[in-house]
């Protein structure tokens, strides 16, 4: 592709050029199927109407020879056999579009070419058509909610289906074992347009022989699931980035790689150690894929709720007395711990054996957040799930948790600091995961966000419109978020 921008595209920038781009994107480009096609040009403009019954090449009637079509006019024609070109010189229409993969050709500069007006108007239809698609429901294969769930998670996570979508995986694996390749065709399948519930029974036994802790048809935990398929994506897809520049850089995350999974799932987690004698802290910082939440009603103590009184709103969620917040889950997760007399650790200033507090923070929180509120419980006396109510915020500012606000939490007390201009720590929910029932008898099933307001219960096979109220009344198993400056409507 051209660097350079192109002049011939300024004699095609006239009239109603930003419209008629639109209709070739949305009808010939970024439809799935030769039903949307033809539904979405029958509803459009009339001079489209007869291309909608055959996309084929004008002069040979071949469909698969990179089949490009014509700016100016209602004209398909091949590019390997230089049809289109023959039509461009002749009537002197020198801008095709490839209904492949959207880029524009120039007949003069002979090259694809960057336009900025263009390519915004691409990547807007793009990002509708998807928009449009994505409502599948999943057959389940026999106690599979738990995959289910998270794969839905998953396949509505904005980079990450921006990425399968993109067609970016380049595979050093055999396929038939690549679990990115079967994610990759999973995103292929969930975006097509179908409607009818899809059988993911590939992912399933790709996931089986890759983590086998998770094989078999027992009811298995969608958290451990999460983790398992993370990893697993993890070591498949090294090499395989967000943008293409990022190839070669000295990865930012504290997992120190630039594969896909790592670039959006993976924070660094602080953790420092006070010695109680010289004051001297120690310091290190671990990468992580999620945050897992100690709940009010578990054998561990948990810390007052509302420190200061019994009532407020933090993080939009509403206090009432005696209930229990996403944020006040945060706030125990973060506080200074006492490690106590039986938990002495070797400081590095006194060199001896001393009392010591710890204290967890965000050093750098990833693109997106999962939060896991453990729900289940397993001791050597005690195996049950707590079904403590937490309220969690449709918007979330994660900035009082972060490493550099460490100051603002004095002995586990709470002080919210505000800045209004770090937009960097703010993050919106798009999925939440639900375990209903009992720890031996119970099912899973998600909620997803399609549009900013639209929310969908995902279960199993069942795909059904849910209310926001839906969503904030149920109960929480895994709390998924996106950085807001990194989502697009």
């Amino acid at each position: 592709m051209s660097p350079a921008g192109c002049s011939h595209v300024n004699g095609y920038k006239v009239d109603n050029w930003k419209q008629n781009l639109r209709v070739i994107y949305q009808c010939f480009v970024w439809s799935s199927t030769a039903e949307t096609r033809r539904r979405k040009v029958l509803q459009g403009d009339a001079g489209w109407t007869e291309l909608a019954k055959s996309c084929i090449c004008h002069m040979c009637g071949a469909h698969l020879n990179r089949l490009h079509s014509c700016l100016y006019c209602v004209f398909f024609g091949c590019f390997s056999k230089k049809h289109i070109h023959e039509h461009a010189k002749s009537k002197r229409h020198n801008l095709a579009i490839d209904l492949l993969y959207g880029g524009i050709y120039c007949f003069v500069c002979q090259d694809y070419i960057y336009d900025k007006d263009m390519e915004q108007i691409a990547k807007e239809e793009q990002r509708k058509a998807w928009k449009l698609q994505g409502l599948r429901g999943l057959i389940n294969l026999g106690n599979t909610c738990f995959m289910n769930c998270i794969v839905q998670a998953l396949t509505h996570t904005p980079l990450l289906r921006d990425f399968f979508l993109s067609d970016r995986h380049k595979c050093e694996m055999q396929s038939n074992s690549c679990l990115v390749c079967e994610m990759s065709q999973l995103f292929q399948e969930f975006y097509s347009g179908h409607r009818s519930p899809h059988i993911p029974f590939r992912l399933l036994h790709l996931v089986w022989t890759h983590a086998r802790h998770l094989a078999g048809y027992e009811q298995q935990d969608a958290h451990e699931f999460l983790i398992a398929a993370l990893d697993v994506l993890h070591r498949h897809c090294k090499g395989d980035t967000l943008r293409d520049n990022d190839n070669g850089k000295k990865a930012s995350n504290p997992n120190h790689c630039n594969c896909i999974i790592d670039q959006i799932f993976t924070g660094g987690l602080q953790s420092d150690v006070t010695c109680q004698v010289c004051h001297g802290v120690s310091t290190t910082i671990d990468p992580f894929w999620d945050i897992s939440l100690d709940l009010p009603g578990s054998s561990t103590p948990f810390w007052p709720l509302s420190p200061g009184g019994d009532s407020g709103t933090v993080n939009g969620e509403s206090h009432l007395s005696g209930s229990t917040t996403l944020t006040d889950c945060l706030r125990r997760f973060t506080r200074p711990e006492h490690l106590g007399s039986s938990a002495k650790i070797k400081c590095g200033s006194c060199h001896s054996y001393q009392e010591s507090t710890k204290q967890l923070t965000m050093k750098k929180l990833p693109i997106v957040a999962c939060f896991h509120l453990k729900r289940f419980e397993h001791s050597a006396k005690l195996r049950r799930k707590i079904t403590t109510y937490v309220s969690f915020p449709l918007e979330l500012d994660m900035t009082p948790f972060m490493a550099s606000s460490k100051e603002s939490r004095m002995n586990g007390q709470y002080q919210q600091t505000v800045d209004v201009l770090n937009n960097d720590n703010k993050y919106s929910l798009f999925a939440v995961v639900n375990h209903q029932g009992t720890l031996e008898s119970g099912h899973y099933t998600s909620f997803i966000r399609q549009h900013k307001d639209q929310w969908f219960k995902c279960d199993d096979a069942i795909i059904t419109k849910a209310s926001i109220k839906d969503v904030l009344d149920s109960e929480g198993y895994l709390l998924f978020y996106h950085k807001q400056f990194l989502e697009y409507e």
